[in-house]
């Protein structure tokens, strides 16, 4: 095969039409695009870490379980969130994606799997758009509440 430069702009160009969602699910930090696409698809679980007055502040994206990360019990939460998730990933999703960084850095030291973070999170942070700003679903914090599992009261 001979390498031209027309073949590979070519290549270059179909690249981004041949990202699926598998490709982009490689990866353990999404774009909230992502988590939205794959949350309407219910392939996907999410986990709103912020406080409840933040939640009431800015509503909670549409179908994500808020559980308050600084809440003694937490931790168990959030394994029992992934049990009730069966199978599929947990995103994460916090403020401006700062607290979901730390979290992720500690699962990932951890070695444990099934969690991603949501890139930019709900208000976005410098040039990376927030689920707000991108003009995503959203629920006040007492249907959020009111959708959460029972399990995760």
């Amino acid at each position: 095969m001979i390498f031209s430069r027309r073949r590979f702009l070519h290549g270059a160009a179909m690249m981004p039409l041949c990202a699926t969602a598998g490709f982009a699910q490689m990866s353990d930090v999404w774009s909230v695009d992502q988590v939205q696409a794959a949350l309407a698809a219910d392939e996907i679980r999410v986990i709103d870490v912020r406080r409840p007055e933040e939640w009431a502040q800015t509503g909670v994206a549409k179908g994500a379980w808020p559980l308050d990360m600084t809440s003694a019990d937490f931790s168990k939460k959030i394994f029992l969130a992934r049990d009730l998730a069966q199978g599929r990933p947990i995103a994460l999703i916090c403020r401006t994606a700062n607290r979901t960084g730390f979290l992720m850095q500690q699962i990932r030291k951890a070695g444990i799997q099934g969690f991603v973070d949501t890139q930019g999170g709900m208000v976005g942070k410098g040039d990376i758009k927030g689920w707000i700003e991108s003009d995503l679903p959203i629920v006040s914090a007492q249907e959020a509440l009111a959708n959460l599992p029972d399990a995760l009261r």
